[in-house]
């Protein structure tokens, strides 16, 4: 497929994600999820991109403004009314993001004093740190996109908010952690275990918030998130991030990426933290590759986790010119022959890409169940170049 047929199937998908949720033309209950919704605002700021037309532009900023009042604020099922931050109407509408953003899930969080429920967890509301993390992602590029500070503001506002309740410290001493999944109102955790690439994933989002605020908005008095910084990479220190799961493997990908991008642009000052990243995305790699998964039929398959590694993968490439075209930044051989390695791996980003393009294994179940986040991950890594950008 060529390119202008690549990002014609990405428009048709996208445009027809803005119908199914209620974005375009616009529902008086629309059906918004966080982590899809941060995807598909880069991919609808990357048409703009690709075509200029700035009815994506548009659709981009709408679904912003929809999320903000979807999941900033209490569910229809839910007693309570108004902004999940306790704000009124008028100063909510200002700060929309300083209560943190709502999953989206179909039923309603459970309540502090209900015995969990493992299996019912998935399926109940609250928030999850690694869907705000993509939020605050995704704003950032819509600041960018727009030449707009308040979509940046309104990341560094939700940033600070998530620091101070996700994060805690250990009765036992130690390192601060964190909670995987907090209650609408933040007030209590729901799952108390720490993610895995939660505080990566942190450390890197804020840095990449605070270079924009000092760079492309140093004039717009943007609040200012070094303690955050900090604070998240003494949790970082000496984690293990090694995974052989599709998904986790590209977020790392992901990681890695910008983590090249603010060495390049703004000195980022934990720089060993890339051939880290770097070795265990690797390990990970070559775990997947050897569990033959891709063979699969498409019923056995998830769209979504293989379509996240494609995407970590289409990373790669900018990673190895920039490592090459900046020699004095990254002098370390082992990064070199890891990334060197990881590229071998690249044209199964391809792979995973073009079997999830053809229409027979787009009817199976298990893409129907999960239609929306295929949807918007496959756009993703059909024009990944917004999403991959800080």
């Amino acid at each position: 497929m060529n390119e202008n047929a690549t990002i014609a199937l990405a428009q048709e998908i996208m445009l027809d994600y803005a119908r199914l949720t209620g974005l375009e033309p616009a529902s008086d209950h629309p059906r918004r999820y966080l982590w899809t919704d941060a995807f598909a605002v880069c991919n609808y700021l990357e048409l703009f991109h690709q075509t200029s037309d700035k009815n994506y532009l548009d659709l981009a900023l709408r679904l912003v403004e929809q999320v903000h009042h979807t999941l900033g604020r209490h569910r229809d099922d839910d007693p309570r009314r108004g902004w999940i931050s306790g704000l009124d109407e008028q100063e909510g509408e200002r700060y929309p993001t300083i209560g943190g953003l709502r999953i989206g899930k179909k039923l309603s969080e459970r309540k502090a004093d209900e015995p969990p429920d493992e299996r019912l967890e998935w399926d109940q509301d609250g928030q999850y740190y690694h869907y705000l993390t993509k939020w605050m992602h995704a704003l950032n590029r819509g600041s960018k996109a727009s030449g707009d500070p308040t979509y940046l503001r309104w990341a560094i506002e939700l940033a600070q908010a998530a620091q101070a309740r996700f994060t805690y410290a250990s009765p036992y001493g130690g390192r601060k952690r964190m909670y995987w999944k907090m209650s609408i109102d933040l007030t209590y955790p729901l799952v108390p275990s720490m993610g895995q690439h939660d505080p990566l994933d942190g450390l890197v989002t804020y840095s990449e918030l605070q270079a924009a605020a000092d760079g492309d908005f140093k004039e717009s008095s943007l609040p200012d998130l070094k303690h955050e910084i900090a604070d998240m990479a003494g949790i970082c220190r000496g984690i293990n991030l090694a995974t052989d799961d599709p998904l986790g493997i590209g977020g790392l990908l992901f990681d890695a990426s910008r983590i090249a991008q603010l060495i390049i642009q703004s000195g980022f000052k934990y720089e060993s933290l890339l051939e880290t990243v770097v070795g265990s995305a690797l390990l990970g790699m070559d775990a997947f590759a050897n569990g033959n998964s891709l063979g699969y039929p498409a019923e056995y398959r998830l769209a979504f986790r293989e379509l996240g590694l494609a995407i970590g993968l289409f990373a790669v490439e900018n990673l190895q010119k920039w490592i090459e075209e900046n020699p004095r930044l990254f002098r370390s051989e082992s990064l070199h022959r890891r990334v060197d390695a990881l590229g071998g791996y690249v044209p199964l980003g391809e792979t995973i890409r073009q079997f999830w393009m053809d229409d027979k294994n787009r009817e199976t179940g298990t893409w129907i169940e999960h239609r929306e986040i295929n949807m918007v991950m496959l756009v993703t890594s059909l024009a990944p170049g917004v999403f991959l950008m800080v």
